[in-house]
C-alpha cells in the first residue's frame, strides 16, 4: 500500500468517527494546553523576581548586622544577645575600597508627616545621595542631597505622597512635619511602584543623620554598597567582610550578602517549580495516551471486518500495522498542535490579566508538550495496531 493510500484510509477512518476522534483530540489539546500554561506561569514568576531584584540596583551587597548561620539568624538571639551594630564610620569605612563604587547607609522606620492640613504614617528612609544611583531611583523634580551628612533638613517625597498631600503640583521649597521634626523638600521621586514588595511612592527619604537622631539611634539597619563591576562582587564582598572584621576587633558579626547569590536561590527555586509543574501537567498527556490505547483497540474490535478485507485483497501485516500507526500520529499531531494555540492563547489571557507578569511560554516546553503528545499517541498506538496486525483474514470476515 503507498503511503498515500495509508495517509487517505486514515483521513476517512478519523472523520468518520467524529467523536471518538474529537475526545482523542481534546484530551491531547487539553494536556499540552496545560503544559504550555503552566511552565509559562512558573517562567513568568521567575523572570518576574528577576526583574524585581534586577531593578533594586546593578552589582549590589548588603552588609547586615549580625552573623547568619546556617541554622538561620544570628545564633546569640537565644542567650539574648543583640548583634554589634553597624555604624555611619563603618560605612565610610567601605569608601577606602578601590573595588566599591559607591554606598549608600541605611536606616528605616516609620513616622508621622504632616504638610498642608494633612496627616499621614509614612515610611522614612535616611541615607545620603548615594541611595538613589545605588538603588537604581531617580527624582522627577528638584535635588537631593549632596554627598556627605548634615546639608540640612531636606526631604525627598515619594511620588504618590507628593501628590496627595500637594495635588497643585507646587511641591519643592513646601515645608513638612516628619515625627517631631521640619524638612523642606527638595526633591520628588519618580513614579516607581513596587520593589520587592516595597512601594517606592509612598516613602520618604531624608539624610541619615537626621534619621538617626529622629529614630533616637546610632546604628544602621543596612549598608547597600555597589561593586565597580560584576567581576568584583566576589573580591568587594571579601574585602568589606575583612574590613569590617577588623573594626570590630576581629568579631565576625555581620553577615555580606550579594545580590547575585539571591537572585541564584530564587533562579533555582523558581526553575524548578516550573519543571515540577511542567511534569505534573505532563501526567495529563499520559492519561490522554492511555485514552489512545483504549480507543484504538475498540476500533480494532469494531474495524475487524475491514482488517479482514483488506488482508483479503493482498495487504500485509506491515500496511494494516502503518495504518494504525499513521492514523493515531494524525490524532495526536492535531491535538499537540490545537493544545500549543490554546495554551498561547491562554498565557496571552494570563499577561493581560496581570501585565506585570511575564507569562511567555518558553520554547522549550512549547516544543516538548507537541513532542510528547505526538511521542505518547506513538507509543499508545503500537498494541492495538499490533493487534489489528496480526488478525486471520478468514476470522476477521466471519467476525460479526
Amino acid at each position: 500500500m503507498r503511503l498515500s493510500d495509508t495517509l487517505y484510509l486514515s483521513i476517512k477512518t478519523v472523520s468518520s468517527y467524529r467523536t471518538r476522534s474529537l475526545l482523542i483530540v481534546l484530551a491531547m489539546a487539553l494536556g499540552v494546553a496545560a503544559v504550555v500554561i503552566l511552565t509559562a506561569l512558573g517562567d513568568g514568576a521567575r523572570r518576574y523576581v528577576t526583574n524585581k531584584f534586577s531593578s533594586i540596583g546593578t552589582n549590589l551587597i548588603i552588609v547586615i548586622p549580625g552573623r547568619a548561620e546556617t541554622a538561620g539568624g544570628f545564633p546569640g538571639a537565644v542567650l539574648g544577645q543583640t548583634p554589634r551594630d553597624l555604624t555611619l564610620e563603618d560605612a565610610n569605612a567601605l569608601a577606602h575600597l578601590p573595588q566599591v563604587r559607591r554606598y549608600a547607609p541605611l536606616n528605616i522606620g516609620v513616622a508621622e508627616l504632616v504638610a498642608a492640613s494633612r496627616l499621614r504614617e509614612v515610611t522614612v528612609l535616611g541615607s545620603t545621595a548615594e541611595l538613589l544611583p545605588v538603588r537604581h531611583m531617580e527624582l522627577a523634580q528638584g535635588r537631593f542631597l549632596t554627598r556627605g551628612t548634615g546639608h540640612g533638613a531636606q526631604i525627598l517625597l515619594g511620588a504618590k505622597l507628593a501628590r496627595e498631600f500637594f495635588p497643585q503640583g507646587n511641591v519643592i521649597g513646601q515645608r513638612v512635619r516628619l515625627g517631631d521634626r521640619r524638612f523642606l523638600v527638595s526633591g520628588v521621586l519618580k513614579f516607581q511602584g513596587e520593589s520587592m514588595g516595597f512601594n517606592t511612592d509612598e516613602i520618604v527619604i531624608i539624610p541619615i543623620d537626621y534619621a538617626q537622631a529622629l529614630f533616637n539611634t546610632s546604628s544602621l539597619f543596612r549598608i547597600l554598597v555597589e561593586a565597580r563591576s560584576r567581576n568584583d562582587i566576589v573580591f568587594t564582598k571579601e574585602a568589606i567582610f575583612d574590613i569590617l572584621k577588623q573594626r570590630h576587633d576581629g568579631e565576625e558579626d555581620i553577615t555580606v550578602i550579594t545580590q547575585d547569590a539571591v537572585l541564584a536561590t530564587f533562579d533555582r527555586i523558581l526553575r524548578a517549580l516550573t519543571l515540577g509543574v511542567a511534569g505534573i501537567a505532563a501526567i495529563s498527556l499520559a492519561v490522554a495516551g492511555i485514552l489512545v490505547m483504549n480507543v484504538m483497540l475498540v476500533a480494532v474490535s469494531q474495524r475487524t471486518s475491514e482488517i479482514g478485507l483488506l488482508k483479503a485483497i493482498g495487504a500485509p501485516s506491515a500496511d494494516i500495522h502503518h495504518l494504525f500507526l499513521v492514523e493515531a500520529l494524525l490524532l495526536s499531531l492535531t491535538g499537540g498542535v490545537l493544545g500549543f494555540i490554546l495554551g498561547q492563547f491562554g498565557s496571552l489571557l494570563i499577561r493581560l490579566a496581570f501585565p506585570l507578569l511575564p507569562a511567555w511560554p518558553p520554547t522549550w516546553a512549547s516544543l516538548a508538550g507537541v513532542t510528547i503528545a505526538f511521542v505518547t499517541g506513538l507509543l499508545a498506538s503500537l498494541l492495538p495496531a499490533e493487534r489489528a496486525a496480526r488478525l486471520n483474514p478468514v476470522q476477521a470476515l466471519s467476525a460479526k
